[in-house]
């Protein structure tokens, strides 16, 4: 036709496009590892904590989330708050999720 232009010709036999099968199958290994390496530990670590936070009872020994050592004096479940004995006369209020663990009797007398 032109003379600076070839005429462009179709390839005999179309190229086979991969099949559906193969993505689904990736499409559910890249969820199996997404469950058991992402969601599943985080569900494990926040029923743990819940667990950690319905427990909690006047007496316990407590370390916040900001580092405090404390000892529990008043628990309000309504209102989820706790009040903290850090050292004689001296009381903070806490959520009850801001407790990272209970400590062993006797942690703060070790301190």
């Amino acid at each position: 036709m032109s003379l600076f232009i070839s005429t462009a010709h179709a390839a005999g036999a179309p190229a086979s496009t991969g099949g559906g099968m193969e993505m689904m199958i990736m499409l559910a290994v890249f969820g199996l590892v997404f469950f058991f390496m992402i969601y599943r530990p985080q569900a494990k670590r926040v029923k743990e904590h819940k667990n950690l936070m319905s427990a909690l009872s006047k007496g316990d020994e407590v370390l916040t989330q900001g580092g405090i050592v404390g000892k529990i004096t008043k628990v309000s479940d309504e209102k989820d708050f706790i009040v903290v004995s850090i050292a004689e006369g001296t009381e903070v209020t806490v959520q009850k999720g801001a407790v990272n663990a209970v400590l062993p009797k006797g942690t703060m007398k070790s301190l």
